[in-house]
């Protein structure tokens, strides 16, 4: 690639220093006290308050409405520009499809915080009276399309076994056995390049499908969920083994919801169009799922992020398996309510509202030192990193790292950087 090129591209495709650092220094397993954590934290930052929760979620909802007002006049508005501008030729359908644009934009990032806020719900994290969290979490979430009672079953699981082989929910990754490699005292560079290696194309046609489609499908057949299910396992299904038979009404309702939200959208369409409807809901609804599985990937998934078994295993390691990420700045901060930027400490105190967790991680960043993973590589980057990078894990060890289609591991243990450092000295004699 020419100089000029990469000088150009360098912003926004470069490891951070975060992560360089990181890679380079074994992995040494925290033996942290979560009683010490606990301590570091104020005791006002657990309180929730009812007129602070309302007025987030009162801001977002009415941005939400001024978008879709200003998306029902964008033909006329276009229309107006062009007359006082003097648009010839093709000029103004741009100028409309660039409008479009943005209210694809804008309304999709809006549509992902108004998912984020019920993430919060699910938690109990916005108001003192539970059942405020419920009738406002089942609300949001109906309004893009995921079961509320399903989903925070299985959420909720995810936190109890974060980055556990056995037991956690989501984004499991696959084994070398899974992908039927060789062993890997036995495997050479071309077989990992026959049997896993992808072309660029094709590795960004699978990220695409992945990105706009994944979590629905998580949801609707348990794509890259734990394996541990049968076929087909279902969050739409009341008797589907990710429950208990005690969550079997809460379904119920998320199913009864969902489809009086497929009927609110059917009637839309009737009496619109369904060009409409596409143009209003479903394009922003697409890309708000794509900013949803990007930061959710991102925040389990990344080559310094170690994944457990039984015998390693404790709620904290699980807890700090994660990695806070900027994810684009201000938009991840404002609207999707940081639920990036302050991920982990999200996971050592789910009730804590998101308005707070900033100080959260401020006051437990000290106690934590080097097990606080944070990375300020470029989002983009970053996701095509995770994607190409963490391609699978070995099917045996007490603590793994995902290994690239070549193979070669993201980062090591300290016990097994100091098998390679005798195996190299015993070399040398």
């Amino acid at each position: 690639m020419d100089a000029g090129v990469k000088s150009y591209w360098a912003p926004l495709i470069h490891d951070s220093p975060e992560y360089q650092a990181r890679r380079a220094r074994p992995f040494q397993p925290p033996n942290l006290s979560i009683k010490d954590i606990h301590a570091a934290v104020p005791r006002h930052l657990f309180e929730k308050s009812t007129l602070k929760s309302l007025i987030y979620v009162g801001r977002h909802v009415a941005l939400t409405i001024g978008f879709y007002v200003f998306a029902t006049h964008i033909g006329s508005l276009a229309g107006q520009l062009c007359a006082v501008v003097g648009c010839v030729g093709r000029i103004g359908p741009l100028l409309e499809l660039c409008l479009w644009a943005a209210y694809w934009f804008w309304q999709s990032v809006l549509f992902t915080g108004l998912w984020t806020l019920g993430h919060e719900c699910g938690h109990g994290a916005l108001f003192p009276a539970g059942w405020v969290n419920t009738v406002l979490g089942l609300t949001l979430h109906t309004t893009v399309l995921t079961p509320y009672f399903a989903w925070r079953v299985t959420h909720r699981s995810h936190h109890k076994g974060t980055n556990h082989l056995a037991r956690d929910e989501t984004y499991h990754p696959p084994t070398r056995t899974d992908l039927r490699l060789p062993s890997e005292s036995e495997a050479r560079a071309i077989d990992y390049k026959t049997m896993i290696e992808e072309t660029p194309a094709f590795t960004l046609f699978k990220m695409v499908i992945r990105q706009f489609l994944g979590f629905q499908l998580y949801l609707i057949h348990n794509r890259k969920g734990n394996p541990k299910y049968p076929k087909w396992t279902s969050h739409y299904n009341p008797s589907a083994k990710l429950f208990k038979p005690e969550d079997r009404d809460a379904i119920i309702v998320s199913d009864m919801t969902i489809g009086a939200m497929l009927v609110f959208i059917g009637m839309w369409a009737y009496t619109t169009s369904w060009g409409n409807v596409w143009r209003l809901y479903f394009v922003p609804w697409l890309w708000a799922h794509n900013w949803i599985v990007m930061f959710t990937y991102l925040q389990h998934s990344d080559p310094t992020v170690p994944y457990y078994r039984e015998n390693q295993w404790t709620f904290l390691r699980g807890a700090l398996a994660t990695v806070d990420r900027p994810v684009f700045g201000w938009i991840g901060r404002v609207f999707w309510h940081g639920i990036a930027h302050d991920h982990i400490a999200h996971h050592l105190f789910v009730s804590v509202p998101f308005y707070n967790l900033p100080q959260v991680t401020q006051a437990i960043r000290p106690v934590l030192g080097a097990h606080y993973n944070y990375d300020s590589t470029p989002t983009i980057y970053a996701l095509w990193r995770s994607f190409t990078q963490c391609t699978f894990v070995e099917p045996d060890g007490d603590i793994v790292f995902f290994k690239n289609q070549q193979g070669k591991v993201g980062r090591e243990c300290v016990w097994d950087a100091v098998e390679k450092t005798a195996e190299g000295e015993a070399e040398m004699d």
